[in-house]
């Protein structure tokens, strides 16, 4: 039973929060509305809910997401596919279609998120990681304050680098997550250096949470998982890349083969789930936006150092706690479980997990196996033992998960 106490303190938290949830709402609604649009656009209909077999070949319905998928994101060309494992599994296809042996890829937004550093093969030292196949890498850090150091990546880039990667969430760090306006000041950079590198966003948990994405202020491709953002809380699998056709195509070839590209691959009744997730999608990250808005006010009432602060501008989903030490991490993260619809009775304790150098400890009772757009939290058993909380199928639902947390701490 949640105290009265507690209840007056949200409710009066939530009466702060209007100019933020109104804000919100008014991107949702853009959304919606763009999101609407792609579907009367391409004339989505039944029979594009229908599948076929083997090969995948003349799937009309595949056809057609695509072009909703890049219609939305302002692309040339789009794909999603189920095929695609995750949202690292989407990245990958993007770089190792697009690089090739002695070309220079370059992070200009510092040392990218776990899973990648051993895509590139900056830890682990496989043969099968882009270094192993002779890629070339190099990284531009973020300054002392986690801001984008424009004067470094000036110097960095060069006609002898053929990509730059920018990571737009923070990934397991406490750095901010860079925003679309900043993702256009380093692209607009980056071809001013050398205009045929390609600026590549891992667009991982930002979709739908500003009204513009990457492509529209000059990056070239994009990629994200479906069982983030844009799957809405519903697609079973998968993953999307979008951006230039030439680009798209190398990264559909990576994925299926030389000469299938994004022709290959039955889809096996999955179209009806991702066009309704897309639908969703603007909807259910509004919740989960707001979400986190109010878990950054609590947070900040109760004493811990949270970021992004309620009133700051949001560019993905992720908030993220410092506690300094593990217990309090592993606690956060077992009460989240506790409050979850799926698998409520387990205790998430820290473990090695694929792709990750550290143990990691997850709390996700999701419909959806590593779903993060469902109310999940996790994060690395390493200084500065930080959590990074994310998603909410319903704004409702992580309001209740924070009343008890609330109620928990502050007695």
């Amino acid at each position: 039973m949640i105290s009265e106490k507690t209840n007056n303190h949200i409710k009066k938290s939530e009466e702060i929060l209007k100019p933020q949830f109104e804000e919100l709402e008014e991107i949702r609604d853009y959304n919606q509305e763009k999101v609407l649009r792609a579907f009367i656009d391409n004339k989505v209909a039944p029979e594009h809910f229908y599948t076929v077999s083997g090969y995948g070949h003349d799937d009309l319905g595949k056809e057609v997401l695509d072009n909703v998928f890049a219609q939305v994101f302002k692309a040339e060309a789009a794909f999603a596919r189920t095929h695609i494992v995750s949202g690292t599994h989407a990245l990958s296809c993007v770089l190792f279609g697009n690089l090739r042996a002695g070309e220079k890829l370059v992070s200009v937004t510092g040392t990218p998120y776990d899973t990648m550093q051993e895509v590139i093969g900056i830890t682990g030292g496989k043969r099968e990681s882009l270094i192993g196949h002779g890629v070339l890498y190099d990284e531009v850090p973020l300054k002392s304050n986690g801001e984008v150091d424009f004067e470094a990546i000036e110097q960095k880039i060069d006609n002898s680098v053929k990509m730059v990667e920018i990571q737009r969430s923070r990934g397991y760090s406490l750095r901010p997550s860079i925003n679309i306006e900043t993702i256009g000041k380093i692209c607009k950079l980056v071809k001013s250096k050398n205009p045929d590198c390609i600026c590549f966003v891992d667009n991982c948990y930002g979709e739908f949470v500003e009204k513009q994405e990457p492509l529209e202020v000059g990056a070239d491709i994009i990629a994200g998982s479906l069982i983030k953002n844009p799957g809405g809380g519903i697609v079973e699998t998968g993953g999307y890349v979008a951006g230039k056709s030439e680009y798209v195509e190398q990264a559909a070839m990576s994925l299926t083969a030389p000469g299938i590209g994004r022709e290959g691959g039955a889809m096996l009744n999955q179209h009806r789930l991702i066009f309704q997730g897309l639908f969703m999608a603007p909807s259910v990250v509004c919740d989960a936006v707001k979400g986190a808005v109010l878990a950054s006010k609590i947070f900040e009432d109760i004493g811990f150092v949270s970021t992004p602060k309620y009133n700051e501008k949001r560019t993905d989903l992720i908030q993220t706690i410092a506690f300094n030490s593990p217990e309090p991490l592993e606690k956060f993260c077992q009460t989240i479980q506790e409050l979850s619809p799926i698998n409520s009775y387990v205790t998430p304790i820290p473990d090695d997990v694929p792709g990750y150098e550290d143990k990691i400890i997850m709390a996700a009772g999701t419909f959806i196996e590593g779903s993060t757009i469902e109310l999940s939290a996790d994060g690395p058993m390493r200084p500065p033992f930080a959590v990074y909380m994310q998603g909410g199928l319903t704004y409702s639902h992580v309001k209740f998960v924070l009343k008890n947390i609330f109620e928990k701490v502050s007695k």
